[in-house]
C-alpha cells in the first residue's frame, strides 16, 4: 500500500487539511492518506499548542466519513524532538509492506534544505507539494524543486492556518466555514484557544 503523510499539529485540523488530503488521493497514486499528529514542530518550539488528546479528537472528528483519509497518532509516542526524516524512518522500520510519501507545502519545500536530513528524505520518499502563498517564489527558491522525487499538486492555493482559526475563536468569531461542525462544537465545548 501507498500511503502519503501529511504531518502537523491540527490544532485544530481545518479544511484546507481536508481538502489537500482529498486531493492528494484524487490526483496521485497513493492508496490512503494520514494526517500525523505531531506532538511539536522543531521549528515552533516557542508556540503552546492544545493536549495531544484535544488535537486527537478533533482530528477523528474532522474524519468522520471521510474514505482513505486517516489519523495517525505514531508520532506522539515517538521522542521528542520529532523530525520529520526521523518519523518517516520509524514508519519504514514498523511498516516495511508500505510505501510512505511525503505531503508538505510549497512554503516548507522552500526551507527543505533547513530540515534533517532532506536528502534522506528523498532517498527514501516521494514528495508531495501543494501550493501555498507565495507558490511561485518557494518553488525559485528551493533547491529541491527540481528533484526527480516531488511533484505538485496543481489547483487552488490553500490559504487557511490553524494560527487564524485560533485568533478568530480568540476575538469571539464564528469558524464553522473553517472547520468542521463536529470540531468546532468541540473547540466551544471545551473553551479552547480562548486564551
Amino acid at each position: 500500500m501507498t500511503i502519503a503523510c501529511l504531518f502537523g499539529t491540527f490544532d485544530p485540523l481545518h479544511n484546507g487539511h481536508l481538502n489537500i488530503a482529498r486531493r492528494v488521493l484524487a490526483e496521485s497514486d497513493v492508496d490512503r492518506v494520514w494526517l500525523v499528529i505531531t506532538p511539536m514542530n522543531p521549528f515552533k518550539q516557542d508556540q503552546a499548542i492544545s493536549a495531544d488528546e484535544q488535537r486527537v479528537v478533533m482530528a477523528r472528528a474532522a474524519l468522520e466519513g471521510e474514505a482513505g483519509i486517516e489519523v495517525c497518532t505514531e508520532e506522539l509516542a515517538l521522542p521528542s524532538p520529532n523530525y520529520t526524516a526521523d518519523t518517516l524512518a520509524h514508519f519504514r522500520k514498523r511498516w516495511p509492506e508500505h510505501q510512505f510519501r511525503l505531503v508538505m507545502g510549497s512554503d516548507n519545500l522552500a526551507q527543505l534544505d533547513r530540515w534533517k536530513d532532506p536528502e534522506g528524505i528523498l532517498a527514501h520518499h516521494n514528495i508531495i507539494v501543494y501550493p501555498r502563498p507565495g507558490y511561485e517564489m518557494h518553488r525559485n527558491q528551493s533547491g529541491f524543486a527540481e528533484h526527480a522525487g516531488v511533484t505538485f499538486l496543481e489547483g487552488p492555493v490553500m490559504d487557511l492556518s490553524s494560527t487564524r482559526i485560533r485568533q478568530a475563536v480568540r476575538e469571539g468569531k464564528p469558524i464553522g466555514h473553517w472547520v468542521r461542525a463536529q470540531v468546532a462544537a468541540h473547540i466551544a465545548a471545551n473553551g479552547l484557544y480562548k486564551d
